[in-house]
């Protein structure tokens, strides 16, 4: 059960980088809150390339590393513009529905098919995310949906929901093709060091902003490659439609950030919600196979 460990502590690990960037860089563009943790966290990442041993590589490596840098690209700076503009616990509660898209990315990448079992914990957690955006002053079923139109920041963490479907999937082959800590660490490298360059060239971030809260942004970088080793590791070890329904867990552990830090409301509702992720996180646990 190494693999339940690891993903419990990514998601962990996600959810207080989430609160953290949140809290202290919220005031700078969505640009800047990418930024800090990619640069911050490049000297973990280049480091541990250059200690680690070189596996034999192919041409599907190449193909993973060169298609997972747009996506992640696209979707890191997606989801922090939700997280910015929108309460964490009206955001990441659409990750859930990233574990749905993947039974189908899953089957057509990497001919991972869930068993029913597993179908029905990853279904479990969806509804666990969904009920966490139920607003209890107005119950309405639809209330979720509509909110991914009413709520900025909802429907953008949808869209990256479905984008990280793809880019975990690939990533994943990458590790097959190479191993976790050789992918984990080359294809982090080069996409903090050019998605910074390429925000500088397109000039939407300032390099003097970074030399600013250095040890904040010191931090963001270790939860960030605290979280890509532990990710990394875990979905190299199960199914990644299992490993990232246990990773959404992140939204339970940012619901109580929203409420402890960010004195978000309707925590009762979301609690409850949030323990019905739990349950299906379980019930993939004990029979997904």
């Amino acid at each position: 059960m190494n693999w339940l460990i690891l993903s419990l502590l990514t998601a962990l690990a996600v959810s207080t980088q989430d609160a953290w960037v949140k809290k202290f860089f919220s005031h700078l563009s969505a640009y800047h809150m990418v930024a800090y943790p990619a640069l911050y966290s490049l000297p973990f990442f280049t480091a541990g390339l250059c200690v680690i041993e070189r596996p034999p590589l192919d041409r599907i490596y190449l193909w993973c590393l060169l298609i997972s840098l747009p996506l992640n690209g696209v979707s890191f700076v997606l989801y922090m513009r939700a997280i910015k503009i929108s309460p964490l616990s009206l955001t990441l509660p659409y990750l859930a529905f990233t574990p749905v898209f993947m039974i189908i990315t899953g089957a057509l990448i990497l001919d991972e098919v869930p068993n029913l079992w597993g179908i029905i914990g990853i279904f479990t957690t969806c509804l666990g995310g969904y009920i966490l955006n139920l607003d209890p002053a107005r119950l309405s079923f639809w209330a979720p949906f509509k909110a991914v139109f009413r709520e900025t920041g909802s429907w953008l963490m949808l869209i990256v929901a479905f984008i990280f479907s793809f880019a975990a999937v690939v990533g994943k082959q990458g590790i097959l093709h190479s191993s976790v800590f050789f992918f984990t660490f080359s294809f982090f490298t080069a996409f903090n060091f050019l998605f910074f360059l390429l925000l500088l060239v397109l000039r939407v971030i300032r390099l003097e902003t970074y030399a600013r809260m250095s040890v904040k942004g010191l931090v963001a970088g270790i939860l960030f490659f605290l979280q890509a080793v532990f990710h990394g590791s875990a979905i190299s070890l199960t199914k990644a439609a299992y490993m990232i329904s246990l990773k959404r867990l992140s939204i339970l552990f940012g619901v109580l950030y929203g409420a402890i830090i960010f004195k978000e409301q309707n925590i009762g509702v979301r609690l409850i919600g949030a323990t019905l992720m739990l349950s299906g996180s379980v019930l993939i646990v004990l029979k997904g196979g």
